[in-house]
C-alpha cells in the first residue's frame, strides 16, 4: 500500500540515537552508528522522531510500505517489559543472587519529558520549548543530588552539559534557544566545584544576549549531595 512513512538520511545522521529513543513503536534501531528504519510495519507515520533529530535527518515520504501493524507493536512492547523469571532459592548466597537474579525495579519514576537532553544535541526550535520552565544542569548534579528528578527535572525541560569536558561555549546555543522560544523561567543547577562556573556564566550571558526578561535562579549542589544555596 502507498502511505506516509519516515525517511532517514544516513548522510546527515550523526548517530545520537535521539530518534530511536523518541520512537514509541520501536521502528528505529541504531546500526553501525546510524539510525535505520528496521520495521516499516512498526512506523505509524506520525513522526514523533522528527523533532527529536538535532540534524534534520528525518523527513516524511509517501511510498509503497507495509501497513502499520498496531497489534505487532503492542506484542513487541509487552515482550520487552515481561518480567524475567528468577529461580534463586532463598538460601542462595548474595553473590549467586547478584549473578543470576534480575535487580529489583526502582519505584522512583523518571520525570524526564523530552529527548535529547545534551545542550549540544538539542534542537533550537523544538515544540517542547513553548512555555517551558527550562532547567540547565551540570551533568554531575543528577548523580550528586538524590532527589534530582522530583525536585528539578519535574515539570521542566532539561538541558545538561559539562563545561570542563565539552568543547566550545554553551552561551551561543542557549541564547538562540531563549531568543527563539517562549521560555517562562530558567533554573541553573551546578556543582560547587569551580569548573561548574562555566555553565552558570553561559546561562547568564545567554539571558543578557537574548534581550528577554526571564526569571532565573542558580542552585549549587555540594559534592556530598547537599543544596548549598539557591
Amino acid at each position: 500500500m502507498i502511505r506516509k512513512i519516515i525517511k532517514i538520511d544516513e548522510e546527515k545522521c550523526n548517530g545520537c540515537g535521539a530518534c530511536a529513543a523518541a520512537c514509541h513503536e520501536g521502528a528505529i534501531e541504531m546500526i553501525n552508528g546510524k539510525a535505520k528504519l528496521t520495521r516499516e510495519d512498526y512506523c505509524d507515520g506520525l513522526g514523533d522522531c522528527l523533532p527529536a533529530c538535532p540534524v534534520d535527518a528525518i523527513t516524511f515520504e509517501e511510498r509503497e510500505a507495509p501497513a502499520y501493524d498496531e497489534a505487532a507493536v503492542l506484542a513487541s512492547k509487552q515482550k520487552k517489559v515481561a518480567p524475567l523469571p528468577c529461580g534463586c532459592p532463598g538460601t542462595a548466597s548474595k553473590a549467586i543472587q547478584r549473578e543470576t537474579c534480575p535487580a529489583p525495579t526502582s519505584s522512583v519514576a523518571s520525570q524526564l519529558s523530552q529527548w535529547p537532553v545534551q545542550i549540544k544535541l538539542v534542537p533550537v526550535n523544538a515544540p517542547y520549548f513553548d512555555g517551558a520552565n527550562l532547567l540547565v544542569a551540570a551533568d554531575c548534579t543528577a548523580f550528586a543530588y538524590g532527589n534530582f528528578h522530583n525536585e528539578f527535572i519535574r515539570k521542566h525541560i532539561t538541558l545538561i552539559g559539562c563545561p570542563k569536558l565539552d568543547e566550545g561555549d554553551y552561551s551561543e546555543k542557549l541564547t538562540a534557544i531563549l531568543a527563539s522560544n517562549n521560555i517562562k523561567s530558567v533554573t541553573v543547577v551546578r556543582m560547587e566545584v569551580p569548573c561548574c562556573g562555566g555553565i552558570e556564566n553561559a546561562v547568564k550571558k545567554a539571558l543578557l544576549t537574548s534581550g528577554k526578561f526571564i526569571p532565573w535562579r542558580i542552585v549549587t549542589i555540594s559534592t556530598d549531595g547537599r543544596i548549598l544555596d539557591e
